[in-house]
């Protein structure tokens, strides 16, 4: 639906708007590539040059941002940063001097061989520039890749991603243009301030306080690969981050909004899971300010790098105030900028590892609006569901406590589930566990259409029974209607019985509403994909808490099914305005 909110003006540039920037795992946006050493510093200290996949002399040397360490003068050659600078030489100021054949400068030309230079003199406090790479290993051998050797152990090797986004927006502001050739496209348009949430990179030795780029006070203790920080290269060491995780940055994330000093948020993660994290953030983050998500396809620094673009894109959505309710409220959600267009969280979906590799899902919008590029960032249309400080499943909705279930393939019992901590945060081991059932074709063993023949769904309930109190399951089915085989429903609904929600959703980025499903004890999806409603179910949970379980799941009573259907209901209210 068209927008029909009045216009507003932007915001003042006198007093920029201060945005809390998150940093995520696996967060490409946040990454680089390896540190490889210049072809200097090795003919200095007489190292196997590089060479090209033929065999040949590489052209150029490699050249990374960094700093100087005391101040330099050098000699920049007049007219040389355009082929046709020299060709318009009419119109510029003369150059500082020239410098003669024997390498002297002069304020005066001797002859037709000395060469137009502008004298310079750049120090520490200039910034970063383009350097040649002079490091070496402690071996005193080249760097080739992240670690010593190509498959170094974590003690032998180096990170390519950033601890906080500090670095990248510097680099950005430094050597990234505008359409006028200006640069400082992020400082120019607010204030900024890190948190590591769940950081891609990490300080394994620690750092003083002193020295931290993020937000934070204190010293940082050693951090450890795999539970502290995430990053996915070296490849060999990647790490992925557990459900504790998802906590603990929900609790940052909160509390960093909850202390007011910021107007608008980001969140940067890998491109393949920053769909789940953003409709996360988007149902169980209270918050009246935008959230816009950024993530990009290929590391900063990259050929075609598109993570920087979409970092000034979500400042640029921010400043915009197109998000804004006539009362300043945040009325669109959670957002995904990316490739210049602006995806509401619950549809956003990764298609391709290239630019422009995002889709919307569901069939029913997804796209809210454009960045701009020409033109001004504008929305299409506001989502009607429910998000951040409209959701009924964010955290300040979520009870202190919910009613799980323990058992054994004897029995199961209701037992109390601590979801939020004394300062109403979530505690860590109240993450529901949740599963995806996949429907295939000629799928069952036999002609039986027992439940038996489903051992994977079986032993995943007996599994959450031991280990997780609040858990489910969701069914991807057939489209429209969200139902896999027999056997199948059978033992999903041993499920249900054992206090486990289902929810049926349609198999791949279905267009259509899920249909009647399996059976009015089964949760239908909308057109949520099966990620998606995950999270959705996942959130559920720590809302309602698990379903009341039959104290005989092979013979249920009228009593017990009227139990769940009614908290069937309460789940099915939230899947239909979220």
């Amino acid at each position: 639906m068209a927008s029909d909110a009045p216009a507003l003006s932007p915001m003042p540039t006198d007093q920029l708007p201060r945005v809390v920037v998150f940093s995520g795992a696996n967060a490409t946006v946040q990454n680089s590539e390896p540190l490889v050493t210049s072809d200097l510093a090795r003919r200095k200290y007489g190292l196997r040059p590089r060479r090209n996949p033929d065999g040949t002399a590489p052209r150029h040397d490699i050249v990374r941002p960094q700093r100087l360490a005391a101040p330099v003068t050098v000699y920049v050659e007049a007219y040389s940063a355009h082929p046709l600078e020299p060709d318009a030489a009419d119109l510029y100021a003369p150059p500082d001097g020239y410098l003669t054949a024997a390498g002297e400068f002069t304020t005066e030309r001797t002859g037709t061989a000395d060469v137009p230079v502008y004298e310079v003199t750049i120090g520490p406090e200039d910034g970063l520039f383009a350097l040649p790479y002079m490091a070496r290993t402690r071996e005193g051998t080249a760097w080739e890749q992240e670690g010593i050797e190509p498959l170094s152990a974590a003690a032998e090797s180096r990170q390519t991603f950033y601890p906080d986004a500090s670095r990248i927006f510097e680099e950005i502001d430094r050597f990234g243009l505008d359409h006028r050739g200006q640069n400082n496209m992020l400082a120019s348009k607010a204030r900024y301030d890190f948190v590591r949430a769940a950081p891609s990179g990490g300080y394994v030795n620690g750092l003083p306080s002193e020295r931290r780029t993020d937000a934070g006070e204190g010293d940082i203790p050693p951090e450890q690969r795999g539970e502290d920080f995430f990053g996915y290269r070296p490849y060999h060491l990647a790490h992925a981050p557990a459900m504790a995780t998802l906590a603990r940055l929900t609790n940052t994330v909160q509390s960093t909004l909850d202390a007011g000093d910021h107007d608008a948020a980001m969140w940067l993660e890998d491109s393949a899971n920053i769909e789940e994290t953003a409709y996360w953030l988007n149902l169980l983050i209270d918050t009246r300010v935008p959230v816009a998500c950024v993530a990009s396809q290929r590391p900063h620094g990259a050929l075609s790098n598109d993570g920087d673009r979409n970092l000034v894109d979500g400042v640029a959505y921010i400043r915009s105030r197109i998000w804004s309710d006539a009362d300043g409220a945040d009325a669109v959600g959670v957002v995904l900028v990316q490739d210049e267009q602006i995806f509401a969280a619950r549809d956003a979906q990764k298609a391709d590892a290239r630019p422009g590799g995002f889709t919307a899902t569901g069939g029913h919008g997804g796209i809210v609006g454009t960045i701009g590029a020409p033109g001004d960032p504008m929305l299409t249309y506001r989502p009607v569901k429910r998000h951040t400080h409209r959701s009924a499943v964010n955290l300040r909705e979520l009870p202190a406590t919910a009613s799980g279930v323990r058992g054994s393939a004897e029995g199961a019992a209701e037992v109390e589930v601590k979801v939020k901590d004394d300062e109403g945060l979530l505690v860590e081991s109240a993450i529901p566990k949740v599963t995806f059932v996949k429907y295939a074709r000629y799928g069952m063993d036999d002609f039986s259409d027992s439940a038996a023949m489903q051992v994977e769904i079986r032993a995943r309930v007996e599994k959450n029974l031991a280990t997780f109190p609040l858990a489910g399951f969701v069914l991807e089915g057939m489209a429209p209607f969200g139902i896999g085989n027999e056997s199948e429903t059978a033992a999903l609904r041993h499920a249900v019985l054992r206090g486990m929600p289902v929810v049926c959703v349609t198999r791949g980025n279905a267009e259509g509403m899920v249909g009647g499903g399996p059976g009015p004890e089964f949760v239908k999806g909308s057109n949520l994909t099966a990620t998606k409603a995950r999270l959705l179910l996942m959130a559920c949970l720590l809302r309602f808490g698990s379903l009341p379980p039959a104290a005989d799941p092979a013979a249920p009573t009228p009593a017990e099914w009227d139990a769940i259907h009614a908290r069937v209901a309460e789940y099915q209210w939230v899947f239909d305005t979220h």
